[in-house]
């Protein structure tokens, strides 16, 4: 079944998710793909569906010195082939587009990251997130109202970052998990067999119990992954490793006013007001922009 897939994948894969998100997803696929009564279509083919095309940023003005606004909204994976898994949210690869357009748009001065979010997939998630913090032009971001793991990493590569005063941020971790189905399968009397070739080839693999070594394996992928998130925490918060481990919620999603007391963001703002903010950023450097285009044009009439 469609759904069964669904959750094979979600085991596969390292995620930077909150967990309770992950199990209303499973719940609305399982519904979504149950048997269809007589007379009705199954459900989509979520995995060969279409590659969706990334909307175009959206701009606060179409001017010299517009705002680029990314939307990241729903659960973050990496291609746009896999938004139906988690019934909506945003690829990487989107991402990854639009803050380029953003970047070769000369009428574009600033790029917002409009955050909302319960995290996704590790999978493409550090790539963009350097593209970010390397962006030519100041990219700030906004949690509005939930930046959580994956997003939250995000949202830390941006030059500024700010949450909603109603919002939430944080939910640093990783997580993966084995299901075994040893059991089930033994009480309706089937037994399988693997065929495989390489020591490790069908390790964790579940038609039997998670052995010792094999837990270890996940643990310390997971722990990679951790240090990853831990460290591009710490480089954009510009605080150390420890406290990004030792406090910022530990794993837990934290409210505006704690985020702020824990430095996990810059300060609590609304959309409309983080947006006035970067205009207000934009006017004031327009001067200083404007003699110095003189001072070349000078320069290149004196050359």
């Amino acid at each position: 079944m469609k759904h069964e897939r669904f959750i094979a994948w979600c085991l596969a894969t390292p995620w930077a998710l909150m967990p309770e998100r992950m199990a209303a997803y499973a719940s609305m696929l399982a519904r979504q793909y149950a048997a269809p009564r007589a007379g009705e279509e199954e459900g989509p083919e979520y995995m060969d569906s279409p590659q969706r095309i990334a909307a175009a940023p959206r701009r606060n003005n179409a001017r010299s010195g517009a705002i680029a606004v990314i939307p990241v909204y729903g659960a973050i994976v990496q291609r746009a082939s896999q938004i139906d898994i988690c019934e909506g949210g945003t690829s990487t690869q989107q991402i990854s587009a639009a803050l380029a357009d953003a970047m070769a748009d000369d009428t574009v001065a600033q790029v917002l990251l409009d955050i909302d979010s319960p995290g996704g997939s590790v999978y493409g998630l550090q790539e963009v997130a350097s593209e970010v913090s390397r962006a030519q032009k100041p990219v700030i971001a906004v949690a509005n109202s939930l930046a959580a793991s994956a997003a939250y990493w995000l949202g830390t590569a941006a030059s500024e970052f700010y949450v909603t005063p109603g919002g939430q941020v944080g939910s640093i971790g990783v997580w993966q998990a084995h299901q075994d189905w040893s059991k089930a399968l033994a009480e309706q009397g089937v037994n399988v067999t693997l065929i495989s070739a390489g020591k490790f080839k069908v390790e964790g693999n579940p038609y039997q119990p998670l052995d010792a070594e094999a837990q270890s394996f996940m643990q310390s992928r997971v722990d990679d992954y951790y240090g990853a998130f831990t460290k591009a925490v710490a480089k954009g918060r510009k605080v150390g490793i420890d406290q990004v481990r030792n406090g910022m919620g530990q794993g837990r999603v934290l409210g505006a006013e704690q985020a702020v007391a824990e430095k996990m963001v810059d300060g609590i703002a609304t959309f409309d007001e983080v947006v006035a903010r970067m205009q207000r950023n934009i006017r004031s450097s327009k001067p200083a922009a404007s003699r110095l285009a003189r001072a070349q044009r000078e320069l290149a009439i004196m050359g």
